[in-house]
């Protein structure tokens, strides 16, 4: 199993980016996908999350409203769209999964890593 991630970049604040999580191995409908980041001096924080088994979806306060989490199955690839970006958004990305059919929202529940994507916001 492999997780590549892509679509990181530098946007001013208010800005949008797509990130892109293709996972490869994995088995559809039988894993949780989770984006996390980590900036810098800071520990590594949950941002969101899909199950590719029910389509499930969980977001966490401060991305609310602003983040999108979807999947497609035919490309086994997991996008978080970010919509308006602020400044404290600004961190390496990572996408996680685990075999699981239901959400986690701890990053030590999650077995498999991708490298991770630079996300600056400007302001």
């Amino acid at each position: 199993e492999e997780l590549v991630e892509s679509g990181g970049g530098t946007v001013k604040t208010g800005g949008s980016l797509r990130l892109s999580c293709v996972a490869s191995g994995f088995t559809f409908d039988e894993y949780t996908i989770g984006w996390f980041r980590q900036a810098p001096g800071k520990e590594r924080e949950g941002v969101s999350y899909i199950s590719t088994s029910d389509g499930s979806t969980d977001y966490e306060d401060s991305v609310k409203g602003r983040f999108t989490i979807s999947s497609d199955s035919y490309r086994d690839t997991v996008y978080l769209l970010m919509n308006n970006l602020k400044p404290e958004d600004t961190a390496v990305y990572y996408c996680a999964g685990t075999y699981a059919t239901s959400i986690r929202k701890t990053s030590s529940a999650y077995n498999y890593w991708g490298q991770g994507t630079q996300v600056t916001v400007s302001s």
